[in-house]
């Protein structure tokens, strides 16, 4: 696709994450396997031929928690610089993009408050305990101590503005093609939050609720239809790059014949 698309990457496994306690400020590392389906994410969507190609990001975005920052780094991107957090780069001699890195603090997962660290079976039981009626309902509620639906709103509204205004209107149109880093762009970040960006990003209300998943180490699509930046759309599933798997299939065909 040539529009220019907003990739959203959760961030791997933690435990956490595997066990379904709310884990908002706590910071806490990916568990050995979370590493490793990160890696093989990578390895798999990551390339010239792939869903994510490097040299076309123009943009990433990370959350400042380190489960976020360690997933980046597993993806291995080719970034140009080093991360702000290492004291040394990644791998010199592996470039294969020349987008910056920023540590994004309004990409932070939603702050959970008084439910931090609990599963949703335990929230459901201290409503129950505290004479709260109803169940708890994330986008309708928020959470008690932490953020509500609007201070989270706020926050990816943010984002969504910057990532339209640097890198995705001068691709579409609205200014002069290929003006300033015109191109795609990554987040890496958590669970509550990137669902509620995807919503945002095509202009829905949290407190419409949130009918969609996204699990841990998970890779969602954000883009545009016909090209206009006032149509933003969840791309549910994009077409196989087949004419760059033939090229490289007649490239290989060719060095047989030549041997």
């Amino acid at each position: 696709m040539t529009t220019p698309r907003a990739f959203i990457i959760r961030h791997g496994e933690t435990e956490w994450s595997l066990n379904g306690r709310h884990t908002g400020t706590t910071d806490i590392p990916l568990t050995a396997n979370g590493e490793k389906r990160i890696r093989a994410t990578g390895k798999a969507l990551v390339g010239d031929d792939r869903l994510i190609v490097p040299s076309k990001l123009a943009h990433i975005y990370v959350s400042p928690r380190h489960r976020a920052r360690r997933t980046l780094e597993l993806l291995d991107l080719g970034c140009k610089d080093k991360f702000l957090w290492q004291e040394k780069h990644q791998n010199p001699l592996d470039i294969r993009t020349n987008a910056s890195v920023q540590i994004t603090p309004d990409i932070r997962e939603w702050d959970y408050g008084d439910y931090e660290g609990i599963t949703s079976s335990e929230i459901a039981a201290r409503r129950k305990e505290n004479g709260v009626e109803g169940k708890w309902d994330i986008w309708r509620d928020g959470c008690p101590g932490g953020e509500s639906p609007q201070q989270v709103t706020e926050r990816v509204d943010r984002v969504i503005r910057d990532i339209r205004s640097r890198f995705h209107e001068g691709c579409l149109g609205k200014n002069d093609k290929g003006k300033g880093g015109c191109g795609d762009v990554l987040l890496v970040a958590h669970g509550h939050i990137l669902r509620a960006f995807a919503m945002r990003w095509i202009g829905r209300e949290l407190t419409e609720g949130v009918g969609l998943i996204l699990e841990a180490g998970g890779v969602g699509t954000l883009s545009y239809e016909h090209h206009s930046v006032n149509e933003p759309a969840i791309l549910l599933g994009g077409a196989f790059m087949v004419d760059l798997v033939e090229n490289a299939e007649e490239k290989e065909k060719g060095k047989v014949k030549e041997t």
